[in-house]
């Protein structure tokens, strides 16, 4: 039975002991505090749910009407959206996708060929494993290094790329994501510039990822890609962050460029969107209601992590051993901890100690031991009383 199943489905699926040790934690029935939230439906924000049930119940959705980038009115809202940070997106250059995991499906078909690489950053999402490994698309990292902030580092991106290109393959795309998650950190326009360059010089294209971009922590909204005319640029985002909607399954790709690359790049995008036609009609009508939900979701997340982030700091000046990783914007915070082991030992040892759940450094490929992510949008008192057991359990340990 070895050979019966493709290859590029041989993941190990062996359950990791920080799983086993959730599931064995809540089957005993005992308390988390959960500072890995992630999903926005279930804690506690108010939504206006007159007003989004009501946008799914659309007459004109009766009507089949097929179109491969998504209805016009739909892809209009978006570009109505990218209008608030300047940025002049026409509805010809965007495409409807279900996910932005169907939106990464979309790019590595049209850019890559089977044993083509990708460029990641590392620390950065464990998704791309999986949605590499299912093109038949190898990842190469480019690290994030941290000195006074995060910022791209530049030697290994080129390395990555020499790494990559041989007799038979290349790289053929560069993928930012603006911000990061977890280090919560933005390309800077400099480093935009250099990947620009980079990619300009290796016939490769951006790929970025956007779906925190409205959660800057900035006074002032942070650039787009968007707006990248120099080299062939793929901005993806959606309304799962947006609006706190992931149950809606509503995203997009937004493409950006120079001519005549820029018009090829779309005509195969929507071959490729039309094979699928995955976008259902009665979410796409009910696009810009629901991205006008994001106002007021937008602003109770902000509330909650800017006061979460207040009571963290306020947390770590009482202590010395723990601090917190500069962060510009995204739900999440890094925190930098004694090395006393493995931080996947650490996350469970937490769990089985004080019912606080976290998540290791290294499930994001952070180069070391000695993170730990936790989540900004967390309830307010349970974040609360999470970190304060948190930061005495580390205490403990070195006492």
């Amino acid at each position: 039975m070895r050979n019966f199943f493709a290859r590029r489905t041989s993941w190990n699926l062996t359950t990791n002991l920080y799983t086993e040790a959730l599931a064995a934690h809540r089957r005993a029935g005992r308390e988390v505090l959960d500072l890995t939230a992630s999903n926005p439906t279930n804690i506690g924000l108010r939504y206006r749910e007159d007003e989004l049930l009501k946008s799914l119940v659309h007459a004109q959705a009766l009507t089949y009407t097929p179109e491969a980038k998504g209805l016009l009115a739909a892809r209009e809202a978006v570009s109505t959206y990218y209008a608030a940070y300047g940025s002049q997106v026409s509805p010809d250059n965007l495409i409807l996708t279900t996910s932005t995991s169907e939106a990464y499906s979309f790019l590595f078909r049209l850019l890559c060929e089977p044993g083509d690489t990708v460029l990641v950053p590392a620390p950065s999402y464990p998704l791309f494993d999986f949605l590499a490994d299912l093109h038949d698309v190898k990842l190469e990292p480019y690290e994030l290094l941290y000195d006074h902030g995060w910022q791209i580092d530049f030697h290994s991106a080129q390395a990555a790329i020499e790494r990559a290109n041989g007799a038979v393959s290349r790289c053929r795309a560069v993928l930012a994501v603006h911000p990061n998650n977890p280090t919560g950190s933005f390309a800077k326009p400099l480093e935009v510039e250099e990947l620009n360059r980079i990619c300009a010089a290796n016939e490769m294209a951006i790929v970025a990822d956007e779906v925190f971009l409205d959660y800057s922590l900035a006074k002032d909204p942070t650039p787009t890609f968007s707006s990248n005319s120099k080299v062939l640029t793929f901005t993806l985002s959606g309304l799962s962050k947006i609006s706190g909607l992931p149950q809606m399954k509503i995203a997009w790709i937004v493409a950006s460029g120079p001519q005549p690359l820029l018009s090829d790049a779309m005509g195969r995008l929507e071959v490729i969107a039309d094979t699928y036609l995955s976008m259902n009609a009665p979410l796409q009508w009910a696009v810009p209601a629901m991205l006008e939900e994001r106002h007021g979701i937008q602003r109770q997340l902000r509330q909650r992590m800017i006061g979460n982030l207040a009571l963290l700091d306020a947390e770590l000046a009482t202590q010395e051993l723990c601090r917190r990783l500069e962060v510009e914007g995204g739900w999440y915070a890094v925190l930098r901890v004694p090395v006393v082991g493995s931080d996947e030992d650490l996350a469970i040892a937490l769990l089985r100690e004080t019912g606080v759940l976290v998540q290791p450094g290294h499930f994001y490929d952070f180069a070391s031991d000695g993170y730990l992510v936790i989540s900004l949008i967390t309830p307010g008192d349970e974040f609360a009383e999470g970190i304060r057991r948190l930061l005495a359990f580390i205490a403990g340990r070195r006492a």
